[in-house]
Order: structure tokens, then C-alpha cells, then sequence
């Protein structure tokens, strides 16, 4: 058995909204791709480190996505 943790990959991306009741971006060529980490534990670190570099725009929003629920949706 491997000591290394199981990798569950996360997505990191964000941009500005049209309008902050919905989630529909203003630009999707402008959206800012953070990167892909191996667990929820660094990609929320990566999520907070922008969300709070762009605090001073309401419009702005960060999201982290579950990329191993997309890649094996049967698992929980």
C-alpha cells in the first residue's frame, strides 16, 4: 500500500460576473484559470488567496470545482 494521499483533483478559476444574482460571466476569454490542485485543502488555499486579492470588486467571483466528481461520478 502506497503512503501517498489519494489525489482528488480541484479546479481553481474565476472572473467578474454580469451580475451577482446569477452566475453568468461578462467575459469568458477573460477568465482567470488559477490552476488545478491535488486536494480541497490547497485549492481552497489558492480560492482564498484570490477572493480576498480581489475583494475590493463585487463583481468578481472565485470558484473551486470537484474535477474528480466530473471524472468518476459514481464515486461519492
Amino acid at each position: 500500500m502506497s503512503d501517498r494521499e489519494e489525489q482528488l483533483l480541484h479546479l481553481v478559476f474565476g472572473g467578474e460576473l454580469e451580475d451577482i444574482s446569477n452566475i453568468e460571466f461578462k467575459d469568458l476569454e477573460d477568465l482567470d484559470v488559477v490552476g488545478i490542485f491535488p486536494n480541497y485543502a490547497t485549492a481552497y488555499n489558492a480560492w482564498k488567496t484570490k477572493a480576498q486579492m480581489t475583494v475590493d470588486n463585487a463583481q468578481m467571483r472565485y470558484f473551486i470545482v470537484h474535477l474528480h466528481r466530473l471524472m468518476d461520478p459514481n464515486a461519492a
